[in-house]
C-alpha cells in the first residue's frame, strides 16, 4: 500500500543508520541488502541484510511535519515502549528492539531496528493451511491477546500523546473519539452520518464505559498481516504502534472482521459471551475503528480504496446498532 506518510530513504542514508545502530557494521554488498516491505500503511519498513550475515527489520516514522491524525502523534514511541514491555512475558512472541533512535541526526524522524521474525505472514499462508492448523493458530492468537491484555497501566489512553489520556475510561474514550472527529472535520470527511449524529450515538451508550476501571494494554491492530507462522505455529506478532491503555474489548478479535459468531480466537481468549453493556462497548469500539480507517484515507492518499471500503462496511452497521440499541 502506498501512502504519503511513508518516509522512504536511500541506500546511502540507510547505510549510515546501520553503522550507527550496529557499531560500524555495514550493509551487505548485494543489491538485495535493502528491500522495502510494502504491506504497511503508515511507516516505511525495510528488510536489511548486514555484512555480518544477519537480517534485521528497519522501521521509519513519517517526517515530523507530516499531516497525521491526532492519535498518531509519537506512535513510534508507543510501539517501542509497548514491545519492550511485552517482551517481559516469554509467552508473547514479540521481536526484540535492537536500536531505537529519536535524535534525528541521521534521519528526519524516529526509526528503529528490530529482530526479523522467522516464518511467513499469516495473511499470505492462512488459506493454504489445514483446517485443524488454522483452528490451533486462531486459538493461540486469542491466548496471546489475553496475555498482552494482562499488562496494566496507570492511565487510560496513548503513551505517545498526553493529550489523549485520562484517569477514567469513559472520559478518555470520548476525548479520543472527539479527536478523530476533529481530524475528520479538518479534511471535510463525509462519513455518511452527521458529526452531531455520530457524537450523539457515542454519548447514548457512554455509560457502559464506566464499567472499565483498569487500564490494560491493548494492541488494537492484531489482524492476520501482523502475525507470523512457522511450522504451523505462531512465531511472532508485530506492529504495536497503535497500542493504548484501554478496554481489552477494543481488540480486533472482537470486531465484525472475525464474523458475527464466536470465533476460535475468542475461544482462545476465553471470552465467548457478552453482557449488554459489553455489546454496547463492542459497537462503540467498532465505530472508533471505522472512523479511524475512514479518516486516515483523507490524510494518506492511499493508492486503492481498500481501507475506505472496509471502513464503510463497519460504519453503517455500528451506527445502526448504536442509534437503535
Amino acid at each position: 500500500m502506498e501512502s504519503k506518510t511513508k518516509n522512504k530513504k536511500t541506500r546511502e542514508q540507510i547505510e549510515r543508520m546501520v553503522k550507527k545502530a550496529f557499531s560500524g557494521v555495514t550493509l551487505s554488498a548485494g543489491e538485495d541488502a535493502v528491500q522495502e516491505l510494502k504491506e504497511g500503511f503508515f511507516n516505511a519498513a525495510y528488510n536489511i541484510k548486514l555484512s555480518n550475515g544477519r537480517e534485521v527489520i528497519l522501521k521509519i516514522a513519517p517526517p515530523i511535519d507530516t499531516d497525521i491524525l491526532t492519535y498518531e502523534k509519537n506512535i513510534m514511541v508507543t510501539e517501542v515502549t509497548s514491545m519492550r514491555l511485552v517482551r517481559e512475558n516469554p509467552d508473547i512472541p514479540v521481536p526484540e528492539i535492537y536500536f531505537y533512535d529519536d535524535t534525528r541526526d541521521l534521519c528526519d524522524s524516529d526509526y528503529f531496528f528490530m529482530e526479523k521474525i522467522a516464518g511467513d505472514n499469516l495473511e499470505h499462508v492462512k488459506e493454504s493451511l489445514p483446517p485443524q492448523t488454522r483452528t490451533e493458530i486462531e486459538l493461540r492468537i486469542g491466548a496471546i491477546m489475553r496475555e498482552i491484555n494482562e499488562f496494566t497501566g496507570t492511565y487510560f489512553g496513548y503513551e505517545g500523546n498526553s493529550d489523549l489520556r485520562g484517569t477514567a475510561w469513559k472520559e478518555t474514550f470520548i476525548k479520543i473519539m472527539d479527536a478523530v472527529l476533529a481530524d475528520g472535520k479538518r479534511k471535510n470527511v463525509d462519513y455518511g452520518f452527521g458529526y452531531d449524529e455520530i457524537r450523539a450515538a457515542i454519548l447514548k451508550h457512554a455509560t457502559s464505559l464506566e464499567q472499565v476501571t483498569t487500564p490494560r494494554l491493548v494492541h488494537w491492530d492484531a489482524w492476520d498481516p501482523n502475525f507470523f507462522v512457522k511450522d504451523g505455529k505462531i512465531s511472532g506478532i508485530i506492529d504495536f504502534e497503535r497500542a493504548l491503555w484501554a478496554d481489552p474489548l477494543m481488540e480486533i478479535q472482537f470486531r465484525p472482521f472475525y464474523g458475527d459468531g464466536i470465533s476460535d480466537s475468542m475461544r482462545g481468549y476465553g471470552k465467548t459471551s457478552f453482557t449488554y453493556a459489553e455489546e454496547e462497548r463492542c459497537h462503540l469500539y467498532t465505530l472508533y475503528l471505522a472512523l479511524v480507517m475512514f479518516t486516515e484515507c483523507y490524510y494518506r492518499n492511499y493508492d486503492s480504496d481498500f481501507v475506505l471500503n472496509a471502513a464503510k462496511e463497519l460504519m453503517g452497521p455500528a451506527m445502526k446498532w448504536l442509534l437503535l440499541g
